[in-house]
């Protein structure tokens, strides 16, 4: 029997086929959708990583769609062009099918990664919120700190600080004890000092050498240390509990051997306090980093207290004594001012009590010497007037020195002929120069201004003073007085001991005057002495000079008031000296002889003025007795007619038209010069008829001379004087109308 092992063709249902037809063509219809949408979720999504497997998909899915699509030819009889083209898309479906397999095992992972993702984010936000809290807790701890800090900073006194400090700590901290260890005085030990809840007596010292000191001191962190060592030993021992963990922290100190008023103090690095913290017993309690950190912060801002407690104790104590010694400099002030008073009323008084002898002396001197004598009395009596007039300069010295060193003279500023005053000078000089044999000439520079403003009283005695010295010292030869307008680069000499003045401004000039003499020279060495007072040099002291060592040490003061400097210069003993001095004088504004003041004590020489007043009505108010007698002889012997007073009304009685001049001596008891002048000067209208009144004096400065013309005196003139020099004041009197002659 023969099998037949194919089964026969089933005949096609056509209503399977209708079915089949509709599903495959819906199949083909989602499959060409689900790419759309595929493609529109792509486009939309901005972050999704893996677009590259969507276009995959889409690729698979549309030749799925495909192959479903071309399905539906091949359910009839079809070509062979339909079985082809059913064919490629099954083989590229196949092939993308199989890509789409391949990729799906790498993204498989990086799928399952998302979870573990996940659990990392849960892990950050945990550890986040640890921070967090962290960050709590250290706001927390600097909101203690800083409440710690000004409570501490609240006060200066450095036991209230530490008190404060131990008690904060111990109440932010739940301490069970909190100590601080100083150094002794020695600094060999630590002496307990201040203690939280004095379970332990204060002043227990331990060696400052411990281990367990060394290692606190060696840092300035916080360090752990056993409850057992002795700085941590504040509390009674008790075997119930097991003892809570202690820190120990080091406290600079400042060194208060550096302190300065003026200046901030360095803190030691070798001095340190101690402060032990203990947390409470029986407890599991540690110590955590944040904790440790605030008691270093603690530490920092209590050393920070300390110091400025000890500045302010430092400061006090400073003050204390700047106090005392502000006492003690008051009081020197004071008796200083005192003996200088006294002096200056010693001088006073001496100078008007030595006057009065010396007036009488050198005026009646003066009246003997033009009578006539013998060549032996005539020499005695030049002796006896020389004299004197040396003991009369000596007297103005003291004065003057007087007054320079307490800083009351002043200069006396006016304008004055400058060429004049030196040929004044010259001719002052030059008798003398001449009796000496010496040969005295003067120069005066083209450029030199005829008219200053400067103190010409003081001007002319320093150029007498250092001329005088010229002549003084010289034995033969001859002496220059030059002077000239200085240039500003000889301004600042060096051979001057104090090169202070600058050039001049326009409205000044540097006056320098040169004194060369060939006389007995000075030692270099001895030099820097000779503008001392009461110093001489050797080669000068050896020569019977006379002198008092007070001219240049008064020239020196003077010229440094009027804003200049002084400087000699010698090569040796018996080569002759040079004296400079550079002074400063301005330019006057305006030039009218007719302004310009008659100068103090210029007195012109007896051959340029009267030398007789016969007839000349002088009215004398003086006191009895020497003075009086000797200021009649005086005026007698110069031909006047005299009418002496002893009082201020009787000298108003006795005053008729015919007097043109009256002298008031200002010693007269009882009597107000000052206010008599003012009555003078009331009783007549014009000052033509008015009699020159001059006041008699034995002090006379500058605050006398400004009330003298206040009260409208016409001259002042200082005692004691000779006869030449009241020639001189009445020729004066008579010819400028003014006479003022002040120290």
């Amino acid at each position: 029997m023969e099998c037949n092992c194919i089964e026969p063709q089933w005949p096609p249902d056509e209503i399977l086929m209708k079915y089949q037809y509709i599903s495959d063509f819906f199949i083909a219809l989602a499959y060409f959708s689900i790419p759309l949408e595929l493609i529109y979720f792509v486009k939309k999504s901005a972050v999704f990583p893996y677009k590259w497997v969507f276009v995959q998909f889409g690729a698979f899915i549309v030749l799925c769609g495909a192959t479903h699509l071309i399905n539906l030819w091949t359910f009839s009889i079809h070509t062979k062009t339909v079985a082809v083209v059913m064919t490629c898309a099954k083989i590229l479906t196949a092939a993308v099918s199989c890509a789409t397999a391949l990729t799906l095992v790498h993204i498989i992972p990086d799928l399952l990664s998302v979870k573990t993702r996940e659990l990392f984010l849960k892990n950050k936000a945990a550890e986040l919120d640890r921070e967090m809290g962290l960050i709590r807790t250290q706001e927390e701890t600097g909101r203690h700190v800083r409440m710690l800090t000004h409570e501490i900073r609240s006060t200066l006194d450095r036991h209230t600080i530490l008190k404060t400090t131990l008690v904060e700590l111990g109440r932010t901290l739940a301490l069970e004890e909190c100590a601080l260890w100083m150094p002794t005085r020695t600094g060999l030990e630590l002496q307990l000092s201040y203690t939280l809840r004095h379970q332990n007596p204060v002043g227990f010292t331990v060696p400052i050498q411990l281990p367990v000191i060394n290692q606190a001191f060696s840092t300035n962190r916080a360090v752990k240390i056993s409850p057992n060592s002795p700085v941590a030993r504040l509390r009674p021992l008790s075997g119930k509990y097991m003892p809570g963990e202690v820190v120990a922290v080091r406290v600079p100190l400042l060194h208060l051997s550096n302190f300065q008023i003026y200046d901030w103090p360095e803190l030691s690095t070798k001095r340190y306090a101690l402060m032990v913290l203990m947390l409470p017993s029986g407890s599991a309690r540690q110590w955590h980093v944040h904790e440790m950190e605030l008691v270093e912060v603690v530490a920092d801002q209590v050393a920070v207290a300390l110091s400025h407690a000890a500045i302010l104790e430092e400061s006090m104590r400073a003050r204390d004594l700047l106090m005392e010694q502000n006492v003690a400099l008051d009081l020197a002030r004071r008796e200083a001012e005192t003996a200088i008073r006294a002096r200056n009323d010693f001088l006073a008084v001496m100078n008007h009590e030595m006057r009065t002898p010396m007036h009488a002396i050198i005026a009646l001197s003066s009246l003997l010497q033009e009578t006539d004598l013998t060549p032996e009395q005539r020499l005695m009596v030049e002796t006896i007037l020389k004299s004197s007039n040396l003991l009369a300069t000596l007297i103005n010295d003291v004065l003057d020195l007087s007054r320079l060193e307490d800083g009351s003279l002043e200069l006396d500023i006016g304008t004055f002929n400058l060429h004049a005053l030196f040929r004044e000078v010259f001719n002052l000089i030059k008798p003398i120069a001449t009796v000496k044999k010496l040969f005295i000439s003067l120069s005066l520079a083209s450029d030199l201004p005829e008219f200053a403003i400067g103190d010409e009283k003081r001007l002319m005695q320093t150029i007498l003073n250092v001329v005088g010295n010229a002549v003084k010292f010289s034995k033969e030869g001859s002496i220059l007085i030059s002077a000239f307008v200085a240039k500003p680069d000889s301004v600042r000499d060096p051979r001057a001991q104090d090169n202070f003045p600058m050039p001049a401004d326009s409205n000044h000039f540097y006056l320098q005057v040169q004194v060369k003499d060939s006389g007995s020279g000075i030692d270099p060495q001895d030099i820097p002495k000779i503008f001392t007072k009461f110093a001489e040099g050797k080669a000068l002291a050896t020569n019977n000079s006379g002198g008092t060592g007070l001219g240049l040490a008064i020239c020196k003061r003077f010229v440094h008031l009027m804003g200049g400097h002084i400087y000699l210069e010698s090569e040796g003993i018996g080569k002759g000296c040079t004296a400079v001095f550079v002074v400063k004088l301005g330019y006057p504004q305006r030039l009218s002889d007719s302004k310009l003041p008659f100068a103090p004590g210029a007195m012109l020489p007896v051959s340029q003025g009267r030398t007789h007043f016969p007839g000349l009505k002088v009215l004398v108010m003086a006191e009895n007795g020497v003075s009086r007698s000797v200021t009649k002889g005086l005026l007698v012997h110069l031909g006047c007619d005299i009418t002496i007073v002893g009082s201020g009304d009787e000298c108003l009685g006795a005053l008729t038209p015919e007097h043109r001049v009256i002298l008031l001596d200002m010693s007269v008891a009882g009597t107000d010069s000052y206010e008599l002048a003012v009555l003078i000067r009331e009783k007549y209208s014009t000052r033509h008829d008015r009699p020159f009144v001059v006041a008699l004096t034995g002090t006379a400065d500058r605050v006398m001379k400004e009330n003298c013309m206040r009260v409208g005196m016409d001259g002042l003139v200082l005692k004691p004087f000779s006869v030449d020099k009241m020639r001189s004041v009445l020729s004066e009197l008579l010819e400028h109308g003014c006479v003022f002659d002040v120290q």
